[in-house]
Parts: structure tokens; sequence; C-alpha cells
């Protein structure tokens, strides 16, 4: 079949755009989409979502682009210092692209500060579609609830606010299961497409992201993807999971521009409900296409910058652990970005700039295409190796520039052999203990499933398993998969006060080598903690390290299995060490609030490096 011409038509206070298959309806001049027709839907979204309560407004439209090939219009609102009020010292242009014979069409953003802006905190934007329907996003798929189960009557809100407990819903299916939009968060790096299917017409909406270039906190931040009511985002900025640290602050004055987006709203329907599924296959498909054509050609903006003004860095990178290996360790599926951010780790909290990651090979070896031009800090991690590499020099991507970097080494943090180890360095819990849900409380989703972490109410597990004595952790004996709890929570006392926990590593030593031991700490996450390192004894002669108000990162109550990583190294002098038994002990020091905790990564003791040792270990 033919294609048809994009049109653009003016009617009162609406922009309609309409290429045969989608048709779009735009409130002018503020620039919220009201409708969008699609598959014998005359509108896919919720018309009962009001006009008025939409977020950001435009003041001024334009018709950027219009060709039979391709619309784009603008919806913009300018932020002007020298006027008073009360205002968003930011200036936004919201933006849409609808192509000729293309199921979807783009939305992206620009946001400005001009000069002599004041003092600003930026702590989340996105894009929110509201809708009938029911639900499939990547392997997690299921029939949700109706918004209106959430209502008094049908729901009864849970000790998390946005957790519902499911007592008379309107799909008696689910009754007795817990709903919350935080359990279908997920990574930027396992993102890419999440969406709707509705049962009748059958109609997919999906929303793809072609690269997660704009979006903050690298490939391990956690997005909202959807949840009841029902809801479909976009999520550009955010700090879920990593908390206050994530806000971004602009200083008074400070002059910044970002473009974020685009992002692809991609459509598609079968007249068969049995094939709903395909929707989803083709939804997959489709983001794998997406990918391949960005940076996308027809954008109409100077700010967004096509292939051709972009260049690339390529490399290798190596591992270098004299304890593990002589010789040097291809860093196998590492993480490799460039970033704004300049030192280690910071990454993770970068929200101003753009950053671009991408996955080494099995010989350590990667390529970062379509980078902006820029100055940035060379950042990765390697599986299986703590901390967080930094390359020394910063990288210049400059217009059409192909950087080589060649070989790096990335040497991990490392003073002597592994006395002992509990988990695997992944920076996540997830290799530790996670117990089954509360029969109360059950998302029947991740019954079985390796996503488990995300049911509702495990921090009170913990309490269940060890309800008078805190956990103890036997080296040689105790197996970290099943032994070692994934969160060290607060527990529950019989006054339903929630008390400090104090957790036990026992190991033996046949002979104790003088000099400093290292006790390496990888953190996956942590919130509102205080945490403690004795060794041997509990007393203040005997406390090693102390940090407290650790975390904001609220990863607990929100079902996640990491947030921000941290690392600290603990000088143990082997004066406090003796032949035998001796015992490490962890602790929680920060009681009353039920989601306070921390999540180990990856816990390490090292022996101090003889010269005889260190001599062999580089031969």
């Amino acid at each position: 079949m033919a294609q048809k011409n994009v049109t653009l038509i003016t009617q009162g206070s609406y922009v309609i755009m309409d290429n045969g298959l989608v048709k779009l309806t735009i409130s002018k001049p503020d620039g919220s989409i009201t409708g969008i027709k699609y598959g014998g839907m005359d509108n896919l979204l919720d018309l009962k979502s009001r006009e008025s309560n939409r977020g950001l407004s435009g003041t001024e439209y334009s018709v950027v682009n219009s060709s039979n090939n391709c619309v784009e219009v603008s919806f913009r609102t300018t932020y002007d210092p020298s006027v008073g009020g009360v205002r968003l010292p930011l200036s936004i242009d919201k933006r849409y692209i609808l192509r000729s014979g293309i199921s979807g069409f783009q939305c992206y953003a620009i946001y400005e500060r001009p000069s002599g802006s004041p003092a600003f905190d930026l702590a989340q934007t996105r894009m929110v579609f509201r809708f009938h329907y029911m639900a499939i996003t990547d392997e997690k798929q299921r029939i949700m609830p109706m918004p209106e189960d959430l209502l008094r009557g049908r729901g009864e809100q849970l000790i998390v606010p946005e957790s519902v407990l499911l007592i008379n819903p309107i799909n008696p299916d689910l009754k007795g299961q817990v709903d919350d939009k935080y359990q279908y968060s997920m990574d930027n790096k396992d993102g890419g497409v999440h969406g709707w299917i509705s049962s009748g017409p059958v109609v997919g909406f999906w929303v793809i992201f072609p690269s997660h270039e704009f979006r903050n906190g690298g490939p391990t931040k956690q997005n909202l993807t959807c949840h009841t009511g029902p809801t479909c985002l976009a999520m550009c900025h955010g700090t879920h999971y990593i908390g206050l640290d994530m806000v971004t602050h602009f200083e008074e004055g400070e002059t910044w521009r970002k473009v974020l987006g685009p992002f692809f709203v991609y459509l598609n329907s079968t007249p068969n409900l049995s094939n709903a599924f395909n929707l989803w296959i083709d939804a997959k498909k489709q983001r794998l296409y997406e990918e391949t054509i960005w940076p996308y050609n027809f954008v109409s903006s100077p700010y967004y910058l096509t292939a051709t003004e972009r260049g690339s860095a390529s490399g290798r990178l190596f591992v270098q652990d004299r304890f593990v290996s002589g010789a040097l360790i291809p860093a196998k599926y590492a993480y490799v970005g460039l970033s704004a951010a300049k030192t280690a780790g910071s990454w993770q909290i970068e929200s101003k700039d753009y950053q671009f990651w991408v996955q080494t090979d099995s010989n350590g070896a990667f390529t970062i295409n379509n980078v902006i031009p820029g100055v940035y800090g060379l950042h990765g991690w390697v599986p299986g190796f703590i901390g967080d590499y930094l390359n020394k020099a910063l990288v210049t991507i400059s217009s059409g520039s192909q950087t080589q970097l060649g070989n790096l080494t990335y040497v991990p943090p490392r003073d002597g052999p592994t006395v002992w180890e509990i988990g695997f360095p992944d920076r996540s819990a997830i290799g530790y203990y996670v117990p089954d849900v509360n029969p109360l409380y059950v998302n029947k989703l991740y019954i079985n499933s390796p996503e488990k972490f995300r049911q509702y109410g495990l921090w009170d597990r913990y309490t269940d398993i060890h309800p008078e004595f805190d956990q103890t952790f036997t080296i040689g004996v105790n197996d970290s998969k099943k032994d070692w709890f994934f969160a060290q929570v607060n527990r529950r006392g019989a006054d339903k006060k929630y008390v400090p926990t104090t957790w036990k590593i026992t190991f033996n030593l046949n002979s104790v080598i003088s000099g400093v031991y290292k006790l390496r700490l990888a953190i996956a996450s942590a919130t509102y903690s205080d945490l403690k390192v004795h060794v041997n004894y509990l007393d203040l002669d005997h406390l090693v390290f102390q940090v407290s108000n650790l975390g904001t990162d609220n990863t607990i109550c929100r079902h996640g299995i990491h947030g921000r990583y941290r690392f600290f190294n603990v000088d143990v002098s082997s004066s406090f060490l003796v032949k035998g038994d001796n015992t490490i002990f962890l602790t929680q020091a920060r009681g009353g609030y039920v989601f306070s905790g921390i999540l180990y990564d990856y816990v390490r003791m090292e022996a101090p490096a003889t010269s005889e040792r260190s001599e062999w270990a580089t031969e």
C-alpha cells in the first residue's frame, strides 16, 4: 500500500498531525498530546486525565519542518531572568516528529538555562502516557490491575505508599497480590523498550529508547517503565535508586543546554487476540532497528548532532591483578563509557551532560560510536573485579574523529593475596540469599523468577529468618547464596520497633603475618545507614572503620538489588588478629527506620604481601 503524505492541520487550539497510520492531536501552544488515533481506536490515551494536569506547558508554537515525508512541530516556553515571578528557570522546547509510512512518532525536548538564571535543582523529568490497557514489558509480562483497584475498598495501601494490596480487584485473579510501580523498574542497560497491549482491539503501545546517551546516571541507573494507572513512562532524568546525590545542581548564572531524546513511540496491532504476544516480539525488533539508525537524520534541531558531526573511540581493556594472574587479563564483557565525570565512579551521579557506554567483547575490545564532541573521562568496571576504572588521560572527541586509545590497563585495588572472600563482584547483591515472599504480599510475576527480589516486603523476612540472633557467616562452611541475606536491614522487635543488626564473619587463620591486612567492602546500595566494622571485639579499641549517613538510595523499599556503588578499603592491623578463630563484625548501627540497610556486593580480606609472594606473583 502506497505511503500517505504527512499532513498538518490547525483547528482552533489544537494541532493535528496525520500520516494515515497515526493521527496525533496536540494542544496549542502548551504542546500536550491529547489524542492518539491508531488501529481502530479513536484515542489510545486516557480521556479522564485532565488537560490542566499535563506538566510543563509551552507558550510559543511553531512549525520547524513540514514536508510530505516529515513534519516536526515545536512548543516552546522561554525563560527570561529579567521577568519577575515564580517560574521554572528553564527554557523548554518540546518537539514531536511524524514521518510518512511510520507507525509511530518521535518525541524530544531541548532544555536550556540562559545567562543570568538563578540557582536551581533538577530532580526529575519525564514524559507520561496514560491508558486503559494491560501490560507487557520485556520478560516481565502480566495482566495489570485497573486504576480503580488502587482505590480504598478495592486496594489497601501498605507501608510503602506506592504499594497496594489488592483485596477486591475487578479481576478476581489478582486478589491477594501486591501492585507497586517500582516492581517494574529496569536498568538503562537492560531496557530500551517497554509498553502495553490492549485486549480489544489488540493494540501495542511501546516506548523505545534507541540510545541512552541523554539519560542521567549511566547504564546501571534504574528507571520506572510501566505501572498501573495505566501509565507508560519515558524517564529521561531521575533520582530513583540513587537519591539526593543524583539531583542536578545549577549555580546562579550557570548556563546549560541538553537535548533529551528523541525516543520513539511505536504502535502496532493485530486482529487476533491469540497473536498478542507477537506485538511484543515485533516491538523488540523495532527497537533493534531504531538503534541501527541512531542518531536520526531527520531531526531538525541544530543541537541534535548527526552521525557525521560525531566521533568515536576504540581500544582494548586489560586487568592487571598479580594475585590472579602473572599476565594481563582481557577485561571480558566489561562496561566502558565516556562521561563528563572526571573522578572514578562519579559517572553514577553525573546528570548534566551525555554519557556513551558499550560492553567489551570477550577479548576486552570496544568501540564507542556516535559520541558528541567534547572532553570526557574514560570510565569502566569489570565483572569479577572490584572498584572503578578511570583512564589517567582525558579523551577528546571531535567531529568525524576516530580516536584510537590502544591497550588500556585497569589495576583493581589489591595489596596482598586473598585470605577469604564473600560473593562475586558484579556491583549488585544478586548472588546472595533472596528469601521467598511472604504469601500475604505476593506478585505472581516474580514467583520462580530470577528477579524474585522485586517482591514486596522482603526486608521483614530477615526478622522471620533471624528472630532473635543476627546472621553469622563462617568462611569455608556457609554458602553466600544460601546463608548471606541479600540486605543488612534492621530487625523488627517485639514492640515493632526496628533495631540495628550486627553480622558476624568468622574465619580461621593458621598463622598471622605481621603487617596490615586489607578488608575490601564493595557496597551495592545503602539507605540511611551507619556502618561500623570491629575486629574480634565489639569495643571502641577494636573499631577499625565507621561511616555515617551512608546513602539515600531507597533501594530496599523499591525492591531493587543495587543502587549507588560504593567502595571502602579498611586497614586491619595484624595486632588485631590471632592465630585460630577470628571474627569481623559488620554493624548497621542506625535503628528506628524500617528501610535503613546496606546491600553488599562483595567482601574480601587480603593478607599483607610478603616480598617472597610478590616476586612469585609477578614472574
